[in-house]
């Protein structure tokens, strides 16, 4: 009797030995937990038998700073788009509600069917911090109204839909434009919701004081619009492939087209963004190479002069390394104005692009002869001389501005 007694004092020491060695443990103060000293440690002190584990950093994997993969050209040609086909339905009408009143003393109170609600509009709004249009969906379907209820109770309205589009962009409905969308808040009514249907309390009258009718609702007005920018950017870089207008946009704004060492890198229009210290913004278009018989529609022809001709003024980009890179500029010239007479006389400058080059300091004299315009010589590869293209770029976009060159049109601010 005496040693099971002795044993259950014994299992009671320890025990309080556990609590005073966790009240240790709690008087640790926190400055003290860290790494170099963890808690095992302070257990082992107070006279613990065993090694305590914890999660810690020094346990968890180190995630080093991973490098951001450089995008493709078929994820960077979603970033921009400034052309869309939409189908846009609006919301149809609730159906009209067919009942009667009916409560003690008051079994023939009549007809109390409400009307439905009208089905949601879908409105194109104008917004100047949208600069794409690549949020877009394929297809708008509006809100529905609710049908009506038990004692007169209309069914509520859908509500309606807006779609958010860049400034400058242009409604069109089967190749004819219907809508301008130049100012900041600009709406247009696309498609009207469809009235919602009529209850039997609406076909009360004193030849039919009990109706049985009550009509549907109107479905949605539905039509497929095409939406353009007219205004892509304000300076766009044209030039033939390979010549170096996607180096030259990474150089000069914040924009990251693919680069490559081959002839159409570029499928698809990209923009940059060149930002100033008075917070003005002004838009660069990187727009692909164009071929010789562009104007014919060979290749894309077609689809880069439409990007060229939003434009409101131009950045011809010449190789320094070819033998005589004065004639780009002819041909060039001759395209543009093939696919729309008077398209080369917009406010341009001419960028002589690739100076790093040996063989190009030599063909820059020459180069200047040839034009009366303003020859910026750049190279876009070491960033030489982007500072003077950057601040001729500013005096152009001054100019577009006060709208002395800008063309018809109201000025576009980005």
């Amino acid at each position: 009797m005496l040693a099971v007694l002795w044993r259950v004092k014994r299992a009671r020491w320890h025990s309080s030995g556990m609590l005073t060695r966790c009240t240790l443990i709690q008087e640790v103060p926190k400055y003290e937990l860290s790494l170099s000293c963890p808690v095992s440690m302070y257990w082992r002190r107070s006279g613990g038998v065993r090694n305590v584990s914890i999660s810690s950093a020094m346990n968890a994997k180190v995630k080093g700073n991973q490098k951001k993969k450089e995008l493709s050209e078929k994820n960077l040609t979603r970033h921009f788009v400034d052309h869309r086909s939409v189908k846009l339905v609006a919301g149809s009408g609730g159906k009209g509600a067919c009942s009667f009143h009916s409560e003690p003393r008051k079994e023939w109170g009549g007809p109390d069917g409400g009307n439905g609600g009208d089905g949601g509009s879908i409105i194109i709004k104008a917004d100047r911090y949208v600069k794409s249009l690549a949020q877009l969906v394929p297809v708008y379907k509006g809100e529905d109204g609710q049908s009506g209820g038990r004692k007169n109770c209309y069914g509520r309205n859908g509500s309606t839909t807006y779609i958010s589009v860049p400034l400058g962009t242009v409604v069109k409905e089967h190749g004819k434009s219907i809508a301008d969308m130049a100012e900041h808040g600009q709406e247009y009514l696309a498609v009207f919701g469809g009235a919602g249907g009529k209850g039997n309390r609406f076909f009360l009258t004193n030849e039919n004081r009990a109706p049985m009718t009550a009509t549907p609702g109107v479905g949605g007005q539905e039509r497929v619009l095409q939406l353009e920018l007219r205004t892509m950017a304000h300076a766009g870089l044209v030039g033939f492939p390979n010549s170096g207008k996607s180096s030259l946009l990474r150089a000069i704004s914040n924009a990251r087209p693919a680069v490559a060492a081959y002839p159409f890198t570029t499928l698809n229009p990209h923009v940059g963004i060149v930002k100033y210290r008075d917070h003005e913004q002004v838009a660069v278009a990187d727009i692909p190479g164009i071929i010789r018989g562009a104007h014919l529609n060979r290749g894309l022809g077609f689809s880069f002069l439409r990007h060229i001709e939003r434009c409101r003024f131009l950045l011809f980009v010449l190789d320094m390394s070819t033998p005589e890179p004065w004639t780009q500029f002819q041909h060039l010239c001759y395209e543009l104005d093939k696919y729309e007479p008077g398209l080369s006389q917009r406010p341009q400058a001419i960028v002589a692009n690739k100076m790093d080059l040996p063989e190009a300091r030599e063909k820059l004299g020459a180069l200047r002869i040839h034009f009366t315009q303003r020859v910026i010589p750049v190279s876009a590869l070491t960033g030489q001389n982007t500072e003077e293209l950057i601040l001729h770029l500013r005096e152009l976009y001054d100019g577009y501005l006060q709208g002395k060159d800008s063309g018809d049109g109201k000025p576009t601010r980005w």
